[in-house]
């Protein structure tokens, strides 16, 4: 089986946000997923890309995907941050993961950033023992925090009623 990693196209959205919902079912949120492959182009290729994504292809056909970028961090600088290392089911334990990773690594390392980052779910001790045999430290001591967009309206409306 050979592997070959490069960075996606357009072209590949499609099979990119096919993985996506792929992860999104893993991880036990299959209605998760609310954008489209029209969003992945817009904002992957579009005058302002705010991604890079790469693509594992075997056979030509997209299995694999590590999509990156930049944030920045008031320790650091500018930072590169993994949204998802992704591998079909039926990939896994092949390599596929240890290449994509490699091509995100030697990536951030040539724009010269100080740290990649990630999240991992604390359940997923496959995850967890991969990322720590290449050497990444699991924080376990943080939580993630967010607002999702029902939080952010709420968040809003507060402000807006506090004002009043």
């Amino acid at each position: 089986m050979i592997c070959n990693i490069r960075a996606a196209t357009q072209n590949d959205m499609l099979r990119v946000l096919e993985l996506i919902n792929e992860l999104a079912l893993f991880e036990k949120e299959p209605n998760a997923v609310e954008i489209s492959v029209d969003d992945l182009i817009e904002n992957g290729f579009g005058n302002q890309p705010v991604f890079k994504c790469f693509v594992a292809e075997i056979d030509g056909v997209v299995q694999g995907i590590a999509l990156v970028y930049p944030r920045f961090s008031t320790w650091k600088g500018v930072v590169v941050h993994l949204e998802d290392l992704i591998v079909n089911q039926q990939f896994r334990g092949h390599g596929i993961g240890t290449k994509l990773l490699d091509q995100v690594v030697t990536y951030s390392h040539k724009l010269g950033v100080k740290r990649v980052c990630w999240d991992v779910l604390d359940w997923n001790e496959g995850a967890i023992k991969f990322y720590e045999d290449k050497g990444a430290k699991v924080m376990r001591d943080w939580d993630i925090v967010q607002l999702d967009e029902k939080g952010i309206d709420n968040y809003i409306l507060k402000l807006k009623n506090a004002n009043i």
